[in-house]
C-alpha cells in the first residue's frame, strides 16, 4: 500500500510538471506569434509611410560595389567573373564590415565608440546611398556646428559679377565626350550676358561662412570667414566662372546671413537660404539646376585625392529624406557621381541621406528634383584643389544640361514628324 501511495504521488506530480510545462511553452507560443505579427504589422507600415532607406539594407548594399557581385556570380558562372586581379573585398573590409554591423562601431571613426551613449554625438550619422571610390573605408560626412555662428557684424556682400571670364585651363584634364575640354555645339546658345538671357543654374550656400585653413592662413577645426574669396563662396564662384564659360548661365548667390538677418540663428541656416532659393526662382523662370556649395570638417588626408599627378578636393552628395520625393534628387546626384567615378574616380566619395533626425533633413531639395547639396573638400584644401574640383563638376553639370536639351530637341523633332505624317495620311485618306 505504501509503494501505491508514492507511486500515485509520483504520477500525480509528473501530470501537474507537465501541465505546467504545457501551459508554459502554450503561453510563449501565444507571445511568438502575436510578437511575430505585431513586426509584420510594424514593416507593412513602415515600407508605406516610411520612404527613406535609414532603417533598410540600402545602405549595407551600398557599402559594397558591383565588382564585389560581378566576383560573385563568377563563382558560378567562371566566364563572367571580372578582370580585375585585386578583389573587389579583403579580408579587411570583411572584418571591418562584421565589427560594425555586430557593434555599431566604425574602426575607422573613435567618435562612434562614444555617440550612442553621448545625446547628439551621433545625431548626424548619415545613412549610404551610394559608395563613392574615394571612401575606401565608408566614412561619413563629418558637420561642425558653430555655437552661434560668425559676428553678427560682419560686412554685406553683393552678388559678384561672373561675367564670361575663362578661366586658366592648363591644370585641368580633359573631360568632354571627344577628349577636349569644350562644350557641346549647340545652335540656340546664346551669350551669358546677352539681354534677357535667363538663369538655368544656381549656385548658393546656406553656410556661406565655412572656409578653409589654407586659404585664411590658419590651422584650426573650423576655419570661418565673411569674405567672399575666402570661403566657399570661392568655390561657388569657380563653378560659376566655369559654367558661363561653357555656355551655362549661372546665377551664384552670396548671401551673408549672419550679417543680413536680424536676431541671426545657425540653426535657422536652411529656412534662409530656402527664402533665397524661392525669390531666385521667382525672379528667373528658367532655373533648373539648384546647387548648395558645403565643406566638410575632415582633416586634409580624408578629403583629398590625387589624379594625374594633380591633388583634387573629394566632395559628399546629401541628400534629404525629409523631402518625400527624394529619390528624384538621388537621381540627380547619382548622374553626376557615376561620371566622376567614370572620368575621376576618387573625387566622390558617395551619396549619402539624412533624416530630420540627422540634420535638416531636407535641405531645400523639394524645391527641385534637380537640387543638391555637396561638401566640396574640408578644412584643409588648398584654393587650387578646390578649383579644379569646381571646374570639374561644372563640366559635368553642363554635360548633362545640353544632353537633355538635345534629348528634348529630338524628342520635339519626333513628335513633330509624327504629327505630320500623321495629317499626311489623314489628307490622302480624305482625297
Amino acid at each position: 500500500m505504501k509503494f501505491r501511495a508514492w507511486n500515485i504521488g509520483k504520477i500525480r506530480a509528473n501530470l501537474l510538471q507537465g501541465l505546467v510545462m504545457g501551459r508554459t511553452f502554450l503561453l510563449m507560443s501565444a507571445m511568438s506569434v502575436v510578437f511575430f505579427v505585431l513586426l509584420g504589422t510594424f514593416g507593412i507600415a513602415e515600407k508605406h509611410l516610411h520612404t527613406s532607406p535609414v532603417s533598410s539594407m540600402k545602405g549595407l548594399a551600398a557599402s559594397l560595389s558591383s565588382q564585389f557581385f560581378i566576383e560573385m556570380i563568377g563563382m558560378e558562372l567562371p566566364h563572367s567573373g571580372g578582370d580585375s586581379d585585386s578583389p573587389a573585398i579583403s579580408a579587411g573590409q570583411v572584418s571591418r564590415f562584421v565589427f560594425q554591423l555586430l557593434t555599431d562601431v566604425n574602426p575607422s571613426d573613435p567618435k562612434s565608440l562614444v555617440a550612442r551613449e553621448v545625446p547628439g554625438l551621433g545625431a548626424d550619422n548619415p545613412v549610404l546611398l551610394r559608395i563613392g571610390s574615394g571612401n575606401k573605408t565608408v566614412q561619413a560626412p563629418e558637420d561642425y556646428h558653430p555655437g552661434s555662428g560668425a559676428s553678427d557684424t560682419a560686412p554685406e556682400h553683393s552678388e559678384p559679377d561672373l561675367g564670361t571670364t575663362d578661366p586658366d585651363q592648363n591644370d585641368i584634364p580633359p573631360t568632354g565626350t571627344d577628349g577636349q575640354n569644350q562644350p557641346p555645339t549647340n545652335p540656340d546658345q546664346q551669350p551669358a550676358n546677352q539681354p534677357g538671357y535667363k538663369n538655368v543654374v544656381m549656385i548658393y550656400h546656406s553656410h556661406p561662412q565655412e572656409s578653409y585653413n589654407p586659404i585664411l592662413g590658419t590651422n584650426i577645426d573650423n576655419p570661418s570667414s565673411a569674405e567672399e574669396k575666402k570661403n566657399v563662396g570661392l568655390v561657388g564662384e569657380f563653378m560659376a566662372e566655369e559654367l558661363e564659360r561653357l555656355g551655362i548661365s549661372t546665377l551664384h548667390s552670396f548671401k551673408n546671413y549672419a550679417a543680413t538677418v536680424s536676431n541671426y540663428s545657425y540653426n535657422y541656416s536652411y529656412k534662409y537660404s530656402r527664402e533665397t532659393v524661392k525669390t531666385a526662382m521667382a525672379e528667373n523662370g528658367m532655373l533648373e539646376y539648384f546647387i548648395d556649395i558645403h565643406r566638410d570638417s575632415q582633416r586634409h588626408d580624408k578629403t583629398t585625392t590625387t589624379i594625374d599627378g594633380l591633388s583634387y578636393a573629394q566632395v559628399y552628395f546629401i541628400i534629404g529624406h525629409g523631402n518625400e520625393n527624394w529619390r528624384k534628387n538621388e537621381s540627380f546626384a547619382n548622374k553626376i557621381h557615376d561620371r566622376l567615378e567614370a572620368a575621376y574616380p576618387g573625387i566622390s566619395r558617395g551619396i549619402w541621406g539624412k533624416t530630420s533626425s540627422q540634420g535638416n533633413g531636407e535641405y531645400n531639395q523639394s524645391l527641385s528634383p534637380q537640387s543638391i547639396l555637396i561638401e566640396v573638400g574640408g578644412i584643409d584644401n588648398t584654393e587650387e584643389e578646390l578649383q579644379r574640383t569646381a571646374k570639374v563638376l561644372a563640366q559635368i553639370i553642363s554635360d548633362l544640361y545640353w544632353e537633355n536639351q538635345e534629348a528634348l530637341k529630338a524628342g520635339s523633332l519626333t513628335q513633330s514628324g509624327s504629327n505630320g505624317n500623321g495629317n499626311q495620311i489623314q489628307s490622302n485618306h480624305q482625297s
